[in-house]
């Protein structure tokens, strides 16, 4: 339930405790890492001239301006032609300002309305279409003009490397001229230019055939990243976490949100699906470790960089939202669907399922599944130290020959009532933030470690010998009464209160963590204090148990030394920070 507060559902249990073993986490970029909200801010036309586009969503209102001086009518019909292009290469629409479809797709469409182009797709009847897809990186239709004599031809868009080469002309004010070497590398070069200002680059290009194409020019769109993501990577850095972006972007727009992320630096190492092609398994797995962007990845390349990963030890957590990705995600440790974008059967492979899409989730997840291991390391701490306790005093008792301190109503009043509820609300401990700074936990480390061990014998070994003392010295006239018994019984409750304190976290103490940040252990507890004193003075009661009323000395006594497990576990937590 806390993990749904937080934006991320968890399908299968076992997820919960493998999160917080998570090494590496790959992310889109797109939706996870940026905002997906989509806005065309650049166009570059096939002669070259430059136009910004302002306004930012589906429904604001914005302008198109030309750069350049010149004849702004013929450089506004070559914009024109481009953004005529991505309208009817599209299958998204803007009603009432809400998108209906891809939001690159939708970007298209805003702009093109900044420019009046309404109704674009209304001129033409699709004959065929050829979709979108990371593997070919372009999408293509076949149209023919519903008004006047025009033949069928292909618009086309796509990645500009895919699509600049399937062109041997470009259009110079209408008219197609022979596509250059030297032209080519002029239109890769502005590319390069926005892609290094972090804009997603999409070119443009029409035809009667696919292999013989009319170059138009290219948008640049910004899809900002989500404000805290740069904070969740540092943190998850911090905690010995790897964050590696996946995107089917340029490497040049790829490496421009990553540096703005904090994932990419002077000397970071990318990698393309292109060179990952040419490398066997064991050359991906030497470098994969160094490398901190993937660029022009589809799902195939998503499953080969998950297995790299689990090769070299790494615990992999992968995001994504396609039905290819369903493979990547069932061999991924854990697989993370988008919970907007993500299709059902995407859904259907992951571990968890981001509601938000939001990367910060990611970093809340697995800061839970830190938090609930601990959570259970703390309860059962305290289960052992308490019923090793109780099962020694038995048992020394017997050995010794001398009369059991607790009966067997009290003994079963310990196990159910008095150890219950405390060890439950342990359980559901806040998460304390600190424990997301911890490093990952190694996969193969047991649950019950040296550390745990002392630690229980230790308040094991408190519990006993002050149980004991108590007995002994009430049993002074070796008779056993029902105040011997009583004092025996409570001073073993209270030990078990003062236990579950000081179990409440392994390393900081109980002032640091606040005594009322655990409402359900603040109510666990003060219903066990209540309970025990109502057995100890509400007469039916004391009939059932065995019990008789105790002065408020006793009582204060009690108290006193029952603390100590709660002191010297203080004491110690202390001693371990200082060293």
């Amino acid at each position: 339930m806390r993990m749904a507060k937080r934006h991320a559902i968890i399908k299968k249990l076992p997820t919960v405790e493998t999160l917080g073993c998570v090494s590496v986490t790959c992310c889109d970029k797109t939706g996870t890492l940026t905002k997906n909200e989509m806005t065309v801010t650049a166009v570059v036309t096939s002669e070259l001239y430059h136009a910004e586009v302002s306004g930012v969503g589906y429904g604001e209102p914005g302008q198109v301006c030309i750069i350049e001086p010149g004849n702004n009518s013929q450089q506004m019909n070559s914009v024109m032609c481009v953004l005529e292009a991505g309208c009817v290469c599209n299958n998204a629409d803007i009603v009432n300002d809400q998108l209906r479809g891809q939001p690159t797709e939708g970007a298209l469409i805003a702009a093109a309305r900044k420019l009046d182009m309404h109704a674009v797709r209304e001129r033409y009847t699709r004959l065929q279409e050829i979709p979108f897809s990371s593997e070919q990186m372009f999408m293509a239709v076949k149209c023919l003009p519903k008004f006047g004599l025009g033949t069928e031809k292909y618009f086309v868009k796509g990645a500009l490397e895919i699509v600049l080469p399937k062109c041997t002309k470009y259009s110079y004010h209408g008219s197609p001229v022979l596509l250059s070497k030297e032209t080519s590398a002029q239109f890769m070069k502005e590319a390069h230019y926005m892609g290094r200002k972090g804009l997603r680059v999409l070119a443009f290009a029409s035809g009667c055939s696919l292999d013989d194409l009319m170059y138009l020019g290219m948008v640049g769109i910004l899809d900002p990243p989500r404000s805290g993501v740069a904070e969740a990577i540092q943190t998850l850095s911090g905690s010995g976490v790897s964050v590696k972006m996946l995107t089917g972007d340029s490497e040049d727009t790829a490496c421009a949100i990553a540096s703005r992320l904090g994932l990419y630096a002077v000397g970071s190492v990318s990698l393309s699906g292109e060179k990952m092609d040419c490398m066997s398994d064991e050359e991906l797995s030497r470098i994969i470790n160094s490398v901190s962007v993937f660029y022009r990845v589809g799902p195939g390349h998503k499953l080969r960089i998950v297995k790299a990963l689990q090769r070299n030890g790494e615990i992999v957590g992968m995001t994504g939202d396609g039905v290819n990705d369903g493979v990547a995600l069932k061999k991924a440790d854990i697989g993370i669907a988008m919970g907007k974008a993500g299709t059902d059967v995407c859904k259907e492979a992951a571990d968890m399922i981001l509601v938000n899409d939001d990367f910060f989730t990611i970093m809340a997840a697995i800061e839970e599944g830190k938090g609930i291991f601990y959570n259970i390391r703390n309860f059962v701490r305290f289960q052992l130290s308490t019923s090793i306790a109780a099962l020694s005093l038995v048992a020394l008792s017997t050995f010794m020959h001398i009369p059991n301190p607790l009966n067997a109503m009290q003994i079963l009043w310990i196990n159910i009532i008095m150890d219950g509820p405390p060890a439950q609300s342990l359980g559901v401990e806040p998460v304390d933030h600190d424990v997301l700074k911890q490093p990952p936990r190694n996969v193969k480390e047991p649950m019950i470690t040296r550390d745990l061990i002392i630690n229980v014998i230790m308040s094991a070994l408190i519990i006993i010998t002050g149980t004991m003392w108590i007995f002994r010295r009430e049993m002074s006239d070796m008779m056993v009464t029902r105040r011997d018994t009583t004092m025996t019984f409570t001073c073993f409750v209270f030990f078990d209160m003062f236990n579950a304190l000081s179990c409440r976290s392994q390393t900081k103490s109980i002032f640091t963590i606040g005594l009322c940040s655990n409402r359900m252990f603040l109510i666990a507890v003060t219903g066990s204090v209540i309970g025990q004193l109502l057995v100890i003075y509400f007469a039916p009661l004391q009939r059932i148990f065995q019990t008789e009323a105790l002065p408020l000395s006793d009582i204060l006594m009690l108290v006193g030394l029952t603390s100590s497990v709660f002191v010297v576990a203080e004491i110690k937590k202390f001693i371990e920070r200082a060293i």
